[in-house]
């Protein structure tokens, strides 16, 4: 059983309560919210001391840039400063929406937001309450809320209000918010792409797939070859529960069990989640881990889906999660 959180937790987001969000953000304080992917820990991007408390809560290497958050792409131009034509093109296509792009940095994204690179990850979120939220603090002179997800560094996202309060709450304080916005929607983090050079490249899996992204910008999209970009996610080692996680296997007795849902469940095995399409695997995924933990669950057999676009996003995801936690 987690900790109380410290926390405000909002369970009915109204205006009023969103331009007080708003507020806090500008003081300083951290508000945790829905995105269409993941629960994010949001803190003002421009604020090192209110980013330095993201780094500490989440306990997150200081290295690790973070995705700053905006409320449209006309705010694109305050945080970049080089636009290529093709990632006007997937900005209008994609935004609000589950895709980051990875640009060059303009002055006011500093060191404390890209872990010391030249670039800056930007995204505008498709969840009406983040649009809300960004919109609240842009009215106020806000420039973007720098949000990676509202987990301990490594472990699995949260895709619940209640699962932030279980994993973070009681790292937070009563000066800092928890939005509820209900069950994120897709589940999975956002695609990340490369825009720094000619033709974009995928730095991180998602929802936003590699056709996509080549129909929206005219481009093929190159291989990610060089790991010369850190962005969240792209460790070995990551979304990892406490469980162990076996990939590709049928569940033994005691042991919990992920597949999708024509696929029977062993004899004496504990089915975590039965998702019936890709979508619904991605919606359930994170749940059906934190599911395993609260049960007590030593170890998970997964049976990851087939196909390309959001299946290849899963795999990845269950690859670096069955790589298990580095200690800390």
């Amino acid at each position: 059983m987690s900790a109380p959180t410290n926390a405000q937790f909002l369970s009915n987001c109204t205006v009023d309560s969103l331009d007080q969000a708003a507020l806090a953000l500008q003081k300083g304080a951290l508000i945790a919210f829905p995105t269409e992917t993941v629960y994010g820990l949001g803190a003002d991007a421009v604020s090192s001391k209110a980013v330095a408390r993201i780094y500490e809560v989440k306990g997150r290497p200081s290295d690790h840039p973070l995705i700053v958050h905006i409320p449209s792409l006309d705010s694109l131009d305050i945080w970049t400063s080089d636009l290529p034509v093709y990632a006007i093109s997937l900005a209008r296509d994609f935004w609000p929406g589950p895709m980051t792009m990875v640009l060059p940095r303009s002055d006011v994204a500093k060191d404390f937001i890209t872990g010391g690179q030249d670039t800056v990850g930007l995204r505008v979120p498709a969840h009406p309450l983040a649009l809300g939220l960004l919109n609240s603090f842009k009215k106020i002179g806000g420039l973007g809320i720098a949000a990676p997800s509202a987990n301990r560094f490594g472990q699995v996202s949260p895709t619940t209000a209640q699962a932030v309060e279980e994993e973070i709450g009681q790292y937070l304080m009563p000066t800092d918010f928890i939005l509820d916005g209900g069950p994120a929607l897709v589940g999975v983090e956002s695609t990340i792409i490369d825009c720094t050079q000619p033709s974009p490249r995928i730095l991180r899996l998602g929802a936003i797939t590699k056709e996509m992204i080549e129909t929206s910008s005219g481009l093929k999209v190159t291989d990610n070859e060089a790991n010369d970009v850190r962005v969240s996610g792209s460790l070995e080692k990551h979304y990892s529960p406490k469980a162990k996680v076996i990939l590709d296997a049928l569940a033994e007795s005691g042991e919990g069990f992920l597949a999708l849902s024509f696929i029977p469940t062993p004899r004496g095995a504990i089915r975590l989640a039965s998702p019936s399409s890709v979508d619904e695997y991605a919606r359930t995924l994170y749940s059906a881990l934190r599911a395993a933990d609260a049960q007590g669950i030593a170890q998970i057999a997964v049976i990851p889906p087939e196909g390309d676009g959001l299946a290849l996003a899963i795999r990845d995801r269950l690859l670096r999660a069955s790589r298990g936690r580095d200690s800390q």
